[in-house]
């Protein structure tokens, strides 16, 4: 961050962001150079960071970007109401496979039955919940089809109440979904085992 602090000096960055980074090393960071936002996984199904990153952000103003706010196409129906491809990245993906599959097909339901009361669909409900996270929250849902962009637009228009957010969390409570957030090696990357070691470390 040292080094980036001098690229904004030097007028060569405008803002600062981090991806994946914990509490401890947002508030490292945060003392070297402001940092704008934090890219982080945040949906229905992976709400972990509630307890420690989302005070920590609010704390310091830092914004926040949420990656994968459907649930790798989950609240679209993949796994549930449509095949996982072989060579799909979810077919390998711990909460995609098994018995977590067959547990978490529970939470799409509860999602589903939520989303026919406010007259959408599951997937525009579970990105909607995401966007009514705050106006410090900027979620980046990703597609390679037209329609699910126009599905995501769409999102824009369901309105939620404070008791209508609190009822969709409480469908999915935080750690519910079974299996891990990401598969395999991946996982020593996110914030909670991917810890920067000061920069004075011998680490």
């Amino acid at each position: 961050v040292g080094e980036l602090k001098k690229l904004v000096e030097e007028g060569k960055v405008k803002y600062i962001g981090l991806s994946e980074a914990s509490p401890d090393t947002i508030r490292r960071a945060h003392a070297v150079h402001p940092i704008t936002a934090l890219q982080i996984e945040w949906s229905l199904w992976t709400r972990d960071i509630e307890e420690e990153l989302i005070p920590v952000c609010r704390e310091l103003g830092i914004g926040i970007v949420p990656y994968s706010p459907l649930g790798r196409g989950f609240f679209g129906g993949r796994g549930v109401v449509e095949g996982v491809a072989a060579n799909s990245f979810a077919a390998n993906h711990p909460r995609f496979v098994g018995e977590n599959l067959n547990k978490n097909k529970e939470i799409y339901h509860r999602i589903e039955s939520l989303a026919k009361k406010h007259q959408t669909s599951p997937i525009q409900l579970a990105l909607s919940w995401v966007l009514h996270q705050g106006n410090d929250v900027v979620p980046i849902p990703g597609t390679t089809k037209i329609k699910n962009l126009d599905s995501n637009i769409g999102s824009l228009g369901v309105k939620l109440k404070e008791e209508d957010i609190k009822e969709i969390s409480d469908a999915v409570p935080i750690n519910q979904a079974a299996g891990d957030s990401d598969s395999g090696i991946l996982m020593q990357w996110q914030w909670k085992l991917a810890n920067t070691p000061p920069k004075d470390s011998k680490i």
